[in-house]
């Protein structure tokens, strides 16, 4: 049931405070009685990726042993080698370690095979998470990455909350703002134009530089941020169900027009060595002042523009993701840093308590404001003024952020060929790019080679592995 209420407009602020005020003191009550000490004496051991997320982790872990009496041991793993150790020790069961650090398309590996707990019934336990956690503070695209139903091919956002997010990517263009004002340029807002100006801008800067800078390895890594942004921008989809099974949707002609858009633009206007090129080569091209543009994960530019960050360092902007039209949606695929809870965890209670805090608003505030966490998964924080003080030395990039927040989601489909199948597809358009294989073809044959293994799911409840 819905009540309405309607006030004199002379009295509707007054009023809306008034109302507010019982509810902020009932929460302020609830949270001077949670008890952070429940877990005290406990000792946690605490896997982590290398990254600025879990550096703003291990420098408030005195904090957080002095609220909660828990002591903290941490490790922290490059990320080319951290989820091979990290699937071998939840593989091991031996309940070490308590708390991980995970991506959502690792979360639907993992999820599945019964290495996380669900976290549902911690979130809605009132003994166990403090009042002003505020769960909905959490934007909805970025909290439903953390929850699935198990079910392939039905979307994030359904069934149990496997994990909380610590921060995320959306995928934009980052941009030389130094060299587009001096030129008159404008960042692109249609895919067409900013294959134009990429291809324009061979050589902008002196030999070997040029347009824009992609990834390009065999992996998955290559697919999810500017491909995959203007995939899903552009309508197309990866999988769709079909009289009951799991169809990759990949040589649709809609997935096949994005793609050799894609590779166009590749060829004419990307890296020379662009089939080895990943996050670090990307970001590394962009900050030297070797390409223009950058179309990949917005904290990737924003790292490149800080004091010290790289040479170009203050002569950077930020703007949406092109669209194929005009007046199309605009959004992105997202990637998220995550934490979880062992399933085998033998300390469940501090687990949680550990999760909470440094997923909460009080940690989440302090690491966006001085520990570089962008970006921040709460609302709360990108309307902190503190917060946008930081942020108004990055032109463009709180206008971008705040034009795609409401459409920016994970945009693949969960299943467990993720990593197979997003691996043969960077194959592919590698083979379309690197050897001029025929796109319509090449996307046709992927589209067989995934559907063969995907139509073989079961859609109507979890795989069996999975242990909830």
């Amino acid at each position: 049931m819905k009540i309405c209420f309607t006030w004199p407009s002379s009295l509707a602020v007054v009023s809306a405070v008034s109302l507010a005020l019982p509810l902020a003191d009932s929460a302020r009550a609830q949270q001077s009685t949670f008890d952070w000490k429940q877990a005290s004496g406990t000792k946690l051991v605490v896997m982590l990726n290398k990254h600025p997320y879990a550096d703003a982790i291990i420098k408030r872990l005195q904090e957080f042993k002095d609220l909660t009496g828990i002591d903290v041991e941490t490790s922290e793993t490059p990320e080319e080698n951290y989820f091979d150790k990290l699937t071998a020790s939840l593989a091991s069961k031996n309940g070490t370690p308590d708390v991980f650090m995970t991506g959502t398309y690792q979360l639907w590996d993992y999820a599945t095979a019964g290495y996380m707990e669900p976290l549902d019934s911690y979130l809605n336990d009132p003994s166990l998470t403090n009042a002003d956690y505020d769960y909905k503070d959490i934007y909805e695209g970025v909290r439903n990455g953390g929850r699935w139903d198990l079910v392939p091919g039905h979307p994030t956002g359904t069934g149990q909350q496997w994990a909380l997010p610590l921060g995320f990517e959306t995928n934009i263009i980052a941009y030389n703002k130094k060299y587009f004002d001096e030129k008159g340029l404008k960042p692109p807002k249609t895919f067409d134009e900013l294959y134009k100006l990429a291809k324009q801008l061979k050589g902008w800067n002196g030999p070997g530089s040029y347009g824009v800078a992609v990834r390009g390895t065999r992996n998955w890594a290559t697919i999810h941020p500017g491909y995959m942004t203007t995939f899903t921008n552009a309508g197309a989809k990866d999988f769709e169900i079909k009289d009951g099974k799991l169809v990759s949707d990949l040589g649709s002609a809609k997935s096949v027009e994005v793609t050799k858009a894609f590779a166009q633009l590749v060829k004419d206007a990307g890296p020379p060595a662009w089939s080895s090129y990943t996050w670090y080569q990307c970001g590394a091209d962009f900050g030297a002042g070797k390409a223009a543009m950058l179309f990949d994960a917005d904290i990737l530019g924003y790292f490149q523009n800080v004091p010290g960050g790289s040479a170009e360092a203050g002569n950077i902007a930020y703007s949406p993701p092109p669209v194929m039209k005009e007046g199309d949606p605009v959004g992105a695929n997202e990637w998220i840093w995550q934490v979880a809870i062992n399933k085998s965890s033998k300390n469940k209670k501090a687990a949680w308590l550990f999760v909470q805090y440094f997923t909460g608003k009080e940690h989440g505030t302090w690491a966006a404001i001085n520990a570089s966490v962008v970006d921040p998964p709460r609302k709360s924080i990108w309307d902190n003024p503190d917060f946008q003080a930081v942020m108004s030395k990055m032109p463009g990039y709180l206008d971008t952020f705040n034009t795609i927040i409401a459409n920016t989601s994970v945009k693949f489909t969960p299943q467990p060929y993720f990593s197979e199948s997003t691996t043969e597809w960077a194959a592919t358009l590698q083979k379309i790019v690197l050897s001029g294989a025929d796109p319509k073809a090449a996307m046709t044959e992927l589209a067989k080679r995934i559907t063969a293994k995907t139509s073989k799911l079961k859609l109507d409840q979890p795989p069996k592995t999975a242990r909830q």
